[in-house]
This record gives structure tokens, sequence and C-alpha cells, in this order.
């Protein structure tokens, strides 16, 4: 295992051939289920664990290949961590209640601040990839923390973009988007007093929702207590609309977007929260294929303010 890079686009490849060896959907046993060999029986609500098959280590093994000055290559230097939701197996985010996602957020946060403060860590990426569509190998609820060595380039794209905009303008990126949305509403799902959830202008999904903080924050070590309980309200709004639009526990993949760990300061990004989910209807996923894998560029085959609408009418109940 180790880190590749590609000069054509001047970033890294994470390589890992031992993560082929993963359980894959067992039906006899759960490895996060309360008793397991990786889990206590009892005192957790919420509960991190190490990756038993990591793509990033922090003492990784010396690279497999030799590299060179263009086919570059180090070790796979990180952290990789699952976050279990519940000891219920069968229950999802969207059916936990508030407070218990509170205990969530709180865990993410301690993390969040924890793996950052290791002095190779530049970024600390919270994500959830749930559903078999997704690609997921075990249902029990969890998401996952990557911390990387380097920050990832779209989050780069993020940095730089947000900055220009606000050396041009004296404002935030994200804030003026807020902005722009509120402004015309007929984008926005929900919101209470501290996040706003709306399909952004710009989605690259069909039902590609964004969740804002409406306060200029960098991350989650800065929420107030009542913010993590707003946030765990929003989460709670949105994936319940999802499963009762849909009629069914709803695929997706949801990535926290914070500011790096790396020990600089960030003043112009904003922390948001991205949903990638896979349907474009009921029966019908939405594939990435030639155009978008072939050249970057997303298309969108729905007017969005009509899947907006969809989304808004949905029950939370």
């Amino acid at each position: 295992m180790e880190l590749r890079w590609d000069p054509t686009l001047n970033e890294w490849v994470i390589v890992s051939g031992q993560r082929e060896r993963r359980p894959l959907l067992p039906e006899s046993f759960c490895p996060f289920c309360p008793g397991s060999a990786e889990v206590p029986s009892t005192g957790w609500d919420v509960l991190s664990l190490g990756n038993k098959y990591p793509s990033l280590m922090p003492s990784p093994p010396p690279p497999d290949v030799r590299g060179d000055p263009l086919y570059r290559c180090k070790p796979s230097l990180g952290f990789c961590e699952v976050i279990l939701y519940t000891p219920e197996h069968s229950a999802s985010l969207s059916g936990l209640s508030v407070k218990h996602i509170e205990k969530l957020v709180d865990l993410w946060a301690e993390r969040y601040r924890k793996l950052g403060e290791e002095r190779f860590v530049k970024y600390v990426l919270i994500f959830e990839n749930k559903g078999r569509e997704i690609g997921v190998t075990l249902d029990h609820p969890h998401g996952q923390i990557y911390a990387f060595p380097f920050v990832p380039p779209k989050i780069k794209k993020e940095l730089e973009s947000s900055r220009w905009y606000m050396k041009r303008t004296g404002k935030c990126l994200f804030c003026r988007i807020i902005e722009k949305e509120i402004e015309d509403r007929s984008r926005i799902i929900c919101e209470n007093e501290g996040f706003i959830c709306f399909l952004p202008f710009f989605a690259h999904w069909p039902y590609g929702v964004h969740v804002y903080s409406k306060r200029h924050i960098q991350s989650l070590p800065e929420f107030s207590e009542d913010e993590r309980e707003t946030f765990a309200e929003i989460l709670k709004k949105i994936l319940t609309k999802f499963d009762n639009l849909f009629g069914f526990s709803f695929p997706y993949i949801m990535v926290f977007h914070q500011k790096p760990t790396d020990g600089k300061a960030y003043p112009y990004y904003h922390f948001h929260v991205e949903f990638y989910p896979p349907y474009r209807d009921k029966e019908k996923l939405k594939f990435f294929a030639g155009v978008e894998l072939g050249t970057g560029t997303t298309t969108y085959d729905h007017r969005l303010e009509d899947k907006a609408e969809q989304l808004r009418q949905a029950k939370v109940g």
C-alpha cells in the first residue's frame, strides 16, 4: 500500500491492496454489533474504531514499488476510522433521535480535533456511504473518517475559489450563496436557526442537497451547543425527507467539508455538508458516465427547482 502521484492531474492516488480482503455483507455475523470481537457489549451509544482494513496508517509499510521523479510514491501515512452510529443493527441515521444524533455530532467533532492535532495530518474527512447501491459492504449504520497527509483536490479547489472570492469582494463565497438561495427560495428544502439545506443552483446530483451553517464557521469544533442541536435536527429532517419521498431507506453519500488541519488560517472557508444520492427517480439510478468521468463536467437531466419542490413537500414524520 502506498500513495502514488498522478503527474497529469497533480494529485495523489491511494493504492491499498489489502482493502479487497474486507468482509462483504456477511450473513452469519456483524463485526459492528455489540459483543463482536471489535465492539464492546455494552456501555456505548456511538463509538469510534480503528478501521481493520485501512487505506492510510499512522505507521505504514514502505511502498511496494520504487518511485522516480515522474512516478513518485510515498508511504500511505494517515488514519482510517469507523464511526458506529448506534448499537442497533437495523437502525439508520434518519431513524435516530435528535439527542442521539447530537452525541454523534460530539464524537465527530472530537475525532476531527484529535486527528487534526497529529503533525502529519493535513485534512480530516468525515463521511458516510449508505446503501448497497453505493457499494457498502456492511449494513450496520456507520460512517468513516479518513485523516489525510495532504489536502484532497476537491477541497483545494473550494479553498482556491473561496479565497479568490473573498480577496475580490471582501465577502465569504458560501455566505453569499446562502444569501442568493434565501433571495430566490425555490431551491431551499428546510432550515432552522443554525443551518440551511438547499439544492444548490449548481447541483451536480439530482437530489444532491447541501447543508450550510448560517454562521460563518469553518469546522465542527466551532459549533455552539445550540448549533450542535440544530445540526442534528436538520440532518434528521433531510434524511427523513429522502426516505419518505422514495418510500424506502434512501442510499446516499454524505461528506463534511471543513477547513484543513495543517495549522494555516482559512477565514474564507465555510463549513458545509454535501450529499451525493444515486437515485434520479424512484427506480432509476444516476450514473456518472462518459461526459462526467471523461471530462469532469456534470450533466444534470432535470429541472433543479422541480427536484427541490419534491423534497420540500416530502413528509418529515
